[in-house]
């Protein structure tokens, strides 16, 4: 299935009634060659809106050429009312750009004024409480608007996916990790749907799956991914079997939604029940784009499919796990790199990175619960380290108490071997130590962590933004200088 929002950006140029309107026309036009040269497609909307009725034929254009994000685009003062009514009816996510002024040549009847309109546009969207994307510095140069409509494209999707979106999960969360359960409202306030089931329900759908046609191709698939690292090639069908499940029940209960995430369940019942764990089956849908959490997590399902779309590319889910030993340390990591021993952890899960994001890959048996269980039961995991390269790690979470919040933190996975077992990597993000105890600990995240793999910084905390999150609930790894509200400025 296609799990991925596809954007079409339309962008319609305004005017106030006492500027030209060939001012904004022209430089509409400039914005739409500059980004077609460097970006590729946008669709132009050929009315240039002056009063109400202008707005209605733009919106029938944009909505009839399939457009689902805008930009309006003040390329003179633009008519306040006019333009935040567009973005009231347009049914998708909306971004206001400008023109700066292009010579002090022509500041007479060439001045546009747009500089000014931004203050009144803004202001006629509180008023009207509505949201739109509005850049750091939202005026500029033909190829500076192309840049800032470019950057908005991610931001589109996400807000595109979330509004699409249905989370379906299986099982309430295990006894001991109440960490991971949050209350569901705030997924309604965000627009996203959720489907809670029984891990029985699964389970009589996978016996359902028992011989079904298509598992030896499914084995054949994994064989290939696997290679050399296909260690317990003995539970590939009924690793194939589950894998199929996941599928069918995603196409039967996706219902009105186009994107579908999975909170799913591992333990305690899972491995003597089912009589496997399934860490390489959630790895592989999070591959093609249908992220699957471990443990119930239901607002970690939520935020890999915000990261998926925003990066278009897989993300994996990770306990923030373990320190690194000091001897590891200062054996492979001081003097290397600029981290302190507090700048650095190990991020690990069971066995649910894609392989395309670990270095090498074996499926092994889960160590953790054959301490306790069967070895024969915990097979199914994926281990590797994983690939070292620039890393996001961030987390949308909702509190106890129906709050919503969440954090960004940008750094790298180090290329340094784990000596561990798992999906696993050393992660080193600059001032972790402080963000660990006065962000993590300070706001009661969980030990849940999305990684996306890349710096998605910027676009994941416009994207929050625009989905409501306050500002002031957005977190990050601030720099040293920077004190958090609960540091002791006393501390050393």
């Amino acid at each position: 299935m296609n799990n991925m929002p596809e954007e079409k950006i339309g962008i319609v140029a305004v005017s106030r009634d006492c500027f030209p309107m060939s001012l904004s026309e022209n430089r509409r036009k400039a914005v739409v060659a500059a980004y077609q040269k460097k970006y590729g497609e946008i669709y132009e909307c050929p009315v240039c809106v002056e009063n109400e009725l202008d707005m209605r034929s733009a919106l029938v254009d944009v909505t009839d050429a399939g457009c689902n994000a805008l930009v309006v685009y003040l390329g003179n003062f633009g008519p306040e009312s006019s333009e935040t009514l567009l973005i009231k009816e347009f049914q998708g996510p909306s971004m206001i750009v400008a023109a700066a002024e292009e010579t002090g040549d022509n500041l007479v009847q060439g001045r546009g004024d747009a500089y000014c309109g931004v203050l009144n546009v803004s202001y006629n969207l509180k008023l009207r409480n509505l949201k739109a994307y509005i850049p750091e510095y939202p005026v500029g140069t033909a190829e500076e608007c192309a840049d800032m409509i470019h950057d908005f494209a991610p931001i589109a999707r996400a807000v595109i996916g979330l509004s699409n979106l249905k989370i379906i999960s299986f099982g309430p969360r295990p006894q001991d990790f109440l960490a991971c359960n949050a209350p569901i409202k705030q997924l309604y306030n965000l627009g996203v749907e959720i489907e809670e089931n029984s891990e029985l329900d699964l389970f009589e759908a996978y016996n359902n799956h028992a011989g079904d046609a298509r598992i030896p191709g499914v084995v054949a698939d994994m064989e290939q991914e696997l290679g050399e690292g296909n260690k317990k090639p003995e539970i590939l069908a009924k690793l194939a079997q589950y894998e199929i499940t996941l599928l069918d029940w995603v196409e039967g209960h996706k219902g009105s939604r186009d994107f579908v995430a999975i909170a799913g369940k591992c333990w305690p019942a899972f491995q003597t029940q089912f009589g496997f764990v399934p860490c390489y089956v959630n790895s592989r849908l999070t591959s093609r784009g249908i992220p699957v959490s471990c443990e119930v997590d239901i607002y970690g399902a939520l935020s890999e499919f915000i990261g998926t779309v925003i990066s278009q590319d897989a993300v994996t889910l990770l306990d923030i796990n373990n320190s690194v030993p000091a001897d590891m340390y200062h054996d492979e990591i001081e003097g290397k790199y600029p981290y302190t021993i507090k700048d650095t952890f190990m991020g690990f899960h069971c066995g649910n990175t894609p392989s395309c994001k670990l270095c090498s890959c074996e499926m092994k048996y889960q160590l953790i619960m054959a301490r306790s269980l069967p070895e024969e039961v915990t097979q199914g995991t994926l281990e590797g380290d994983i690939a070292p390269g620039e890393i996001t790690f961030y987390r949308l979470q909702s509190t106890s108490d129906a709050k919503i919040r969440a954090y960004i933190a940008q750094g790298e996975v180090l290329p340094v071997r784990t000596r561990s077992f798992g999906s696993i990597g050393v992660f080193a993000i600059p001032e972790m130590g402080r963000f660990y105890r006065h962000v993590l600990i300070e706001k009661n995240y969980p030990h849940h962590g999305a990684v996306a793999f890349g710096h998605f910084g910027k676009t994941l905390y416009e994207v929050f933004k625009y989905m409501g999150v306050p500002v002031e609930e957005i977190n990050f790894n601030q720099p040293k200088g920077m004190m958090y509200p609960t540091e002791n400025p006393f501390e050393a």
